[in-house]
């Protein structure tokens, strides 16, 4: 019963979260939108991982990567959240301003990462060790480069598609960045990071 508290929790946080990227492009934030936000994704969050543990039964792989994919969820809105909120407060959606808005809101979503994918994900029970710290910030840095240089690609190099709001395309490159992180982080995490401090146990 732990792990659907914390997804519902993960889900609730989630459907907050999601009004900061869609406001900043244009999409009306109703008390409907947070009703549905909210509510849709602490009902859906829950039911996700329950598909995701029948699954395990077959593949164990599969609840941890549900776990993974809900705090990346998690992470994904946080870093958009904060992303959001700077280019809302500049209404700098490009160039040096977005690099660095979106170096300050990886760091923080994988902030909040680690204690999730520590403590939850992957079941550690040890505490917290500069040595396992500094090698989560290792590869978590390679995380960085990757999340942040394909969201650069996507939105300095390749740019916006014609007559498409900066703003929308800003997302869609840090989508694509948050994305390459994602496969990066999981597999240095489960095989590098957090080897061997691990609890194998369903709950």
């Amino acid at each position: 019963m732990r792990d659907f508290y914390l997804v519902g929790v993960i889900g609730f946080l989630v459907g907050w979260l999601v009004a900061l990227p869609a406001a900043n492009i244009g999409v009306s934030i109703t008390p409907l939108f947070f009703v549905i936000s909210v509510v849709g994704f602490t009902l859906f969050a829950p039911l996700a991982l329950w598909v995701l543990k029948l699954l395990s039964r077959k593949w164990a792989v599969f609840e941890q990567f549900g776990k993974f994919a809900a705090v990346g969820t998690l992470n994904t809105l946080v870093d958009l959240g904060v992303l959001n909120l700077l280019i809302l407060i500049t209404d700098l959606a490009s160039g040096a301003p977005f690099v660095g808005f979106k170096t300050i809101s990886f760091l923080v979503a994988t902030t909040n990462s680690y204690f999730w994918n520590k403590f939850w994900t992957f079941g550690s029970r040890m505490p917290v060790t500069g040595k396992e710290y500094l090698r989560f910030a290792f590869f978590t840095l390679g995380g960085t480069l990757i999340n942040v240089g394909i969201a650069s690609l996507v939105v300095n190099v390749i740019g916006a598609p014609e007559g498409m709001n900066p703003k929308l395309w800003a997302n869609i490159g840090a989508l694509c960045g948050v994305f390459a992180g994602f496969m990066w982080n999981f597999l240095s995490y489960k095989f590098i990071v957090f080897k061997g401090s691990v609890q194998n146990s369903n709950q």
